[in-house]
């Protein structure tokens, strides 16, 4: 990591200028390989990695193959090499350009917490868009431009606040779990009810979600009666403390179950530590100034 030490000293473990980006970070930058010397490329790495993300987009991560992304470019699978080292180079690739459907919040640069919020809730939004996304393996997650985009919108919101730039990057870290922890939940959930739905009508396992009765996957939602399903199952010998909370539990009106709720607190939840930890900080480093 990049940045100053809490006494603000200067790093000094940072690495040489001359240092060697990794190919697959170097191809993100379009820093990759020198031309090749004959017929211009009919392709280009771009053309290559939105074939692969409309495929992925259309029917899911599974269907792109070099084989799959090749055809329907109307060329060969070995043609693609000419672009892409290999398929885990692709879905790097692929990783960093999920992002293009998002769109950077605008943020007020007074409430740091209200942009936080907006950025944290933008990167949910994409995932919801892009399920795919969280099919990747983590060993996509490289230094991307478009990636950087948002870590440097991040440090623009927190640029008020005094803290490390280590601090920074580990509460950008924290709210970047929250979104795939978040998006997972949702988008596993979705899946869920979405398979319920097709095994209850009959329908072929392939039949795409837009074309399902959405009332009838809001209805399928497996956490949709969890509180209930909890008081028929809890004994009080066997889950005492579950027993007392549920006897307590009133059953709220029914709202419409799109998550919202669930993000909010638990962003809410996230920004309130964040919020803590700031105060704190400050106030530790009142009392060494005052010392």
């Amino acid at each position: 990591m990049t940045g100053t030490d809490a006494d603000d000293r200067p790093r000094t473990d940072r690495p040489a200028a001359g240092t060697e980006l990794p190919p697959v970070v170097a191809r993100l930058w379009g820093r990759g390989h020198a031309p090749r010397r004959g017929p211009k490329p009919a392709l280009s790495v771009e053309q290559v990695v939105r074939a692969a993300v409309d495929l992925a987009d259309a029917e899911g991560l599974p269907a792109v193959s070099m084989a799959r992304v090749a055809e329907s470019l109307g060329y060969s699978s070995m043609a693609l090499y000419r672009y892409v080292e290999s398929k885990d180079e692709l879905l790097v690739l692929m990783a960093d350009a999920a992002a293009d459907v998002l769109e950077l919040p605008p943020y007020d640069e007074a409430d740091w917490r209200a942009g936080l919020a907006a950025w944290t809730r933008a990167q949910i939004a994409g995932v919801l868009a892009r399920p795919w996304f969280l099919d990747l393996p983590l060993t996509t997650a490289q230094v991307g431009p478009r990636r950087l985009r948002w870590i440097d919108r991040a440090f623009a919101i927190l640029a008020p606040l005094d803290l490390t730039t280590d601090e920074k990057l580990q509460i950008v870290g924290l709210l970047a779990q929250h979104v795939l922890g978040e998006g997972r939940v949702q988008v596993e959930t979705r899946r869920a009810a979405a398979e319920a739905v097709r095994h209850a009508q009959g329908l072929p396992a392939d039949t795409p979600e837009a074309e399902l009765d959405q009332d009838a996957v809001a209805a399928a939602n497996p956490y949709a009666d969890y509180e209930l399903v909890l008081t028929r199952l809890v004994d009080p010998e066997t889950y005492p403390a579950l027993t007392g909370a549920l006897a307590a539990w009133t059953p709220a009106e029914a709202q419409p179950d799109d998550g919202e709720s669930d993000i909010g607190f638990g962003l809410d939840i996230l920004l309130d530590g964040i919020e803590a930890f700031v105060a704190k900080r400050a106030a530790a480093r009142g009392a060494a100034g005052g010392a």
